[in-house]
């Protein structure tokens, strides 16, 4: 039978992003088991892991080279745009004030269940099997992490490899960019016209940028196979042998946090949590595999804008800065269960006061140690002001990096959660591209 030549055709099916995301995960899956199937060792892996590696890192490595310029002109355009926004003040204390709320939540619920479920009573390892880890948090990080060293926020350490020579890495120190951003920001506002040409330079080179950031994210799917199966292919889950208590006791923390608490934050907003949850997706699912806030950040900051319906110019500020100070998971449950598994597992008794110094601690703490990586710092911040023994941290390091995956995500989400509150509770959320993903349960990335 002849087709009409008026009759439309039909549409082709359409494989979308977020379907591209679940096949990258499944490839992964499948690529890490093989690959562990394939034998090898952490220093001459096989081929397959080696590939896996490489196309992750590259992907990660990507969006971090993205992060510098993102944050800097975003959070310039951000200050000059906030003029515009009513009430900019109170956003900014309100997002301060839910990073807080949030912190104080997920703390008390990973106090809760470290008590309750005492990790550290039959953990299975011997007591000398601890060292102290060779990054440790102090209350001075502060001050080193806030104030910039340098014009561009750039960081240089070196510390000896396995072969005892001495390897030296650069990197950006993003809350120092955050600061420097803002504080430019501030100054390009004041000086008037002669201002108003750096500002109009730094938006264009923002959406060049953004562009670029577009193009990254696209490969999502790739890096994800790759990441995902080199943690299967590294780790599996043979690891969690001895640590299984520990471990899951700082995923049940995480799980409630993350499907029980935010959902609720939500529905008391006036929020759908579905709608949020496919929305944030790209980003999470992102942060799971990537176990990077950081490298995530380009990511977390575009769904928030796009999927999750806030202002461009309120994200713009937010995110990075939730991206460097507000983790729900690095800073606040895993903190509180491992300092409680560690004076469990030396028979240290704590009292009323230190369960009040750790929710302290949990809450202030992650400002302190926004420059440096790794929650590793974060809880021998905590260990060192309750006075427990730095060992203990070396203890958890065998499994830190498949605890990593939950806990990262779960900071991804609370880095996009507080923006979207904060801008529902100030009425500037734009409601109706917030509910557009709840239809089809799809992230809308353009």
């Amino acid at each position: 039978m002849a087709t009409h030549p008026h009759t439309p055709r039909p549409a082709p099916p359409r494989f979308g992003f977020a379907a591209q995301v679940f096949f990258g995960v499944a490839v992964g899956l499948i690529l890490g088991f093989v690959a562990r199937g394939l034998g090898g060792t952490p220093d001459a892996p096989n081929a397959l892991a080696r590939a896996l590696e490489l196309t992750g890192s590259i992907f990660v490595q990507l969006l971090r080279a993205l992060v510098p310029p993102l944050v800097f002109t975003a959070i310039v355009a951000s200050i000059a745009n906030l003029r515009s926004l009513e009430g900019a003040a109170g956003l900014v204390w309100r997002t301060l004030l839910w990073f807080g709320i949030t912190a104080l939540i997920a703390v008390t619920i990973g106090l809760t269940l470290g008590t309750l479920l005492q990790p550290g009573v039959n953990s299975g390892l011997a007591p000398g099997s601890g060292a102290v880890p060779e990054t440790a948090g102090s209350w001075l990080d502060f001050l080193k992490g806030i104030v910039p060293a340098n014009p561009i926020g750039l960081t240089v350490s070196s510390h000896l490899d396995a072969g005892g020579k001495v390897a030296t890495s650069l990197s950006f120190n993003v809350l120092q960019i955050v600061v420097i951003g803002i504080v430019i920001g501030i100054a390009a506002v004041r000086v008037g016209e002669k201002g108003d040409a750096f500002l109009a330079f730094n938006r264009s080179f923002l959406d060049i940028v953004r562009k670029i950031l577009w193009w990254v994210i696209r490969l999502t799917p790739i890096g994800t196979a790759g990441l995902l199966g080199t943690a299967v292919a590294k780790y599996g889950w043979s690891t969690l042998a001895q640590l299984g208590a520990f471990a899951g006791t700082v995923y049940i923390g995480l799980a409630l946090v993350l499907l029980v608490v935010y959902p609720a934050i939500l529905l008391l907003n006036g929020l759908s949590p579905r709608a949020f949850f496919a929305g944030a997706w790209p980003a999470i699912q992102l942060g799971f595999v990537s176990r990077s806030s950081i490298g995530t950040l380009p990511v977390t900051e575009a769904v928030t804008i796009a999927n999750l319906g806030v202002p461009e110019d309120y994200a713009a500020f937010a995110v990075p800065l939730a991206a460097t100070t507000k983790m729900d998971g690095c800073a606040a449950v895993y903190p509180a269960v491992a300092g409680l598994f560690v004076a469990q597992f030396y028979g240290i008794p704590l009292h009323l006061s230190d369960y009040l110094l750790i929710a302290f601690v949990s809450v202030v703490g992650s400002a302190a140690t926004a420059g440096l990586t790794g929650a590793i710092v974060m809880l021998t911040l905590t260990l060192s002001t309750l006075g427990l023994p730095l060992e203990g941290a070396g203890l958890l390091l065998a499994i830190d990096p498949i605890i990593d995956m939950g806990r990262t995500a779960i900071n991804v989400a609370g880095q996009a959660l507080v923006p979207t509150v904060v801008a529902k509770r100030m009425g500037i959320l734009d409601e109706a591209r917030y509910n557009s993903t709840a239809a089809t349960g799809l992230p809308a990335i353009a």
